[in-house]
């Protein structure tokens, strides 16, 4: 994985997987307004790695005999309708493509996982709550915007979904607002610095715009944890719970991994032990990741009722 290109550990380079055939048409998925379809090792290059360098594309591995895949997937599709574009579902069925279930290091089905520039990042496995799956999409979103990958599918002719009538205005790419292209130019590059400047130079004009801080506040995130040792990082912060940095260090790993509640839990727990200049560096960085989760997200909810119980 180069240059902390999604932050998550445990990327999975799929470009090998170029289908090496004459691509074939997806067989359309069963629901999803036009945002899901079934991909086999044919259709892999085109329809996932290829649509992954402009959106999110999302697999959702599955069999026939899998039951709890039978209640995974429609909350899946439920949630590419409801996206309307911001994320791609793709279906594999493992035992007619197990070329790509083996490069994707599946184990057991369900299974999902995303997709971006080309990239696989793991999401989670088995069936969860729709509540929890539109948490890890919610993420997902978040990661691709902080990457560039910040484009809107349009609705595919017979995915899940009937296609735009003759004549219909076709849906077009939802356009990268262009006061973010230098940040997300940087980021693509690896150049946290230059990507900070970008947004710092759209804060100047607009001190409350929330998108750009969010941004800028993303790029923290990235350039703090570049180069960083996860494991290393965690076994540091549970051995000393008197270390502010390793405490803050690990958080961020935390939040980068998808752990966000345990982030969380260990800032404020953080809180809780220190005073003066230390606790203000902690709450600091808590409510920078407010703003990276985002203020309606019901972790952030939560975690912010805990903040002012610990702060008073």
């Amino acid at each position: 994985m180069s240059s902390q290109s999604f932050s998550r550990p445990g990327a999975v380079d799929l470009s090998a997987l170029n289908g090496g055939g004459t691509p074939q048409q997806a067989t359309p998925g069963a629901s999803g307004g036009g945002y899901v379809i079934d991909v086999t090792e044919e259709t892999f290059q085109s329809e996932v790695l290829t649509r992954s360098m402009s959106v999110p594309v999302v697999i959702d591995f599955w069999a026939t005999w899998c039951e709890p895949c039978k209640t995974l997937s429609p909350i899946l599709e439920r949630l590419a309708a409801q996206h309307e574009g911001r994320f791609v579902l793709a279906k594999i069925d493992v035992d007619a493509n197990q070329a790509i279930a083996q490069a994707a290091q599946v184990q057991s089905i369900p299974t999902v996982v995303a997709v971006l520039r080309g990239q696989l990042v793991p999401m989670f496995q088995g069936a969860i709550p729709e509540a929890q799956a539109q948490q890890v999409i919610d993420q997902l979103l978040q990661m691709a915007v902080a990457n560039g990958v910040a484009g809107r599918a349009d609705p595919i002719p017979g995915a899940g979904g009937a296609a735009p009538a003759e004549g219909d205005d076709p849906v077009e790419e939802e356009p990268i607002d262009p006061r973010f292209e230098a940040a997300y130019d940087a980021i693509n590059a690896g150049d946290f610095d230059k990507a900070a400047q970008a947004y710092q130079q759209v804060l100047a004009e607009a001190p409350a715009d929330a998108e750009a801080k969010a941004g800028l506040a993303q790029v923290e995130l990235l350039r703090r944890t570049a180069g960083a040792d996860p494991a290393g990082a965690l076994a540091a912060a549970d051995a000393d719970p008197a270390d502010v940095g390793a405490q803050l260090l690990a958080a961020d790993i935390e939040v980068v991994s998808g752990r966000v509640d345990q982030a969380f839990d260990r800032l404020i727990g953080t809180i809780r032990r220190v005073f003066g200049d230390d606790r203000e560096q902690v709450r600091a960085r808590v409510v920078e990741l407010f703003d990276i989760v985002g203020s309606a997200d019901p972790r952030v909810v939560k975690a912010r009722s805990a903040l002012a119980s610990a702060l008073f």
